[in-house]
């Protein structure tokens, strides 16, 4: 196996041992050598970006406060990480993919209810989207949306249960049902049925279906966040692989949040706030573009403008859509749209 393919598979799997580690970090108090520990609680393809925050923060909080501070990761399903911190992971603060996956930790972890309001941009420090992601030369002229239930395309996306980017995909391709002439839920839910029958297996994650679809050699094309189609082509080769941007997608925006009851008891609630506003900074805005995702600092975004086409966004505020509490329990809460449409072989 080539080193490229390598570094996917390493995280991956590295991912349940940094959880078990963050869990039992995270639950020391700080001491008072300012020895510090944080635990991130992330979603599954955020892998690379946190490392490369991880590295800066912990040197300029060394150079700032003389403190040591060590950061573990825990990465998986943004859905599955959430049920793990309800469940008692003790994380200091979640990066997850989607406002709904930390909404479901209010009542436990102590959130206040405005818990999006205590960072800007709705405490979502970068943006991302959904694109198309082939194979080289794209062999069956996949250019858009209607192109995934042809007879015949095979569609990798992982599941929506689990998978806060299975439910951003979900959401891009309702979105570009509903755009299309005489567009309505009904048509939008009956596009979506077809496209689910063009899908061979769910993954839990979306790290899990870009495996799926990278080295297994599963499907002709995958529904991928735009930072993780940009990670394949660096690491497994432009000539395999192509990205193909669709007519209209939506546009994704993970929230981060650190969670008052833990950071509370572990004593760490200045720090796990300076490591969250430290994301809206120049310096790791620029990370932040260098990993592909959509930096909101306007200097960072210029500066990858050629990374990043423009394409028509739906929101998820958008009255067609109504906001994640409408959208969770409309789409994907038991016996929502999703559980009707979607039938495993």
């Amino acid at each position: 196996m080539g080193l490229a393919r390598r570094s996917l598979l390493k995280g991956s799997l590295a991912a349940g041992a940094a959880a078990l580690l963050g869990t039992a970090a995270a639950c020391s108090p700080e001491a008072p050598t300012k020895s510090v520990k944080l635990l991130n609680v992330s979603y599954d393809p955020t892998r690379e970006l946190y490392k490369a925050i991880n590295e800066k923060f912990i040197a300029d909080w060394k150079a700032k406060t003389g403190d040591t501070l060590e950061i573990d990761q825990s990465h998986g399903g943004s859905g599955s990480q959430s049920r793990k911190v309800a469940d008692g992971l003790k994380a200091d603060v979640v990066t997850l993919a989607l406002g709904a996956d930390i909404d479901a930790l209010a009542p436990s972890q102590g959130l206040p209810a405005d818990w999006q309001t205590r960072l800007p941009n709705n405490s979502a420090p970068y943006t991302s989207t959904i694109v198309l992601l082939v194979r080289k030369g794209n062999p069956k002229a996949i250019k858009d949306w209607p192109d995934l239930i042809k007879p015949g395309i095979s569609v990798i996306t992982p599941n929506p249960k689990t998978s806060g980017g299975a439910r951003w995909n979900y959401l891009a391709a309702w979105g570009w049902a509903l755009r299309q002439p005489g567009g309505t839920d009904a048509t939008a839910q009956a596009f979506l049925g077809k496209l689910y029958k063009q899908v061979p297996v769910l993954d839990s994650a979306a790290r899990a279906s870009t495996l799926t679809f990278a080295q297994r050699g599963l499907g002709d094309v995958l529904l991928s966040w735009e930072n993780e189609a940009h990670l394949v082509l660096a690491e497994f080769g432009a000539d395999r692989f192509e990205i193909i941007a669709p007519s209209y997608s939506i546009l994704a925006e993970p929230p981060v949040a650190w969670l008052d009851k833990n950071t509370q008891a572990n004593g760490t609630t200045e720090i796990a706030k300076a490591y969250l506003e430290f994301l809206y900074t120049p310096e790791a805005q620029d990370i932040i573009g260098a990993n592909f995702y959509r930096p909101r600092d306007p200097a960072a975004a210029a500066k990858y403008t050629a990374t990043f086409p423009k394409i028509p966004l739906i929101t998820i505020d958008d009255p067609a859509l109504g906001g994640w509490k409408k959208v969770q329990a409309t789409h994907f809460a038991d016996r929502g749209i999703f559980d009707k449409i979607y039938i495993p072989a």
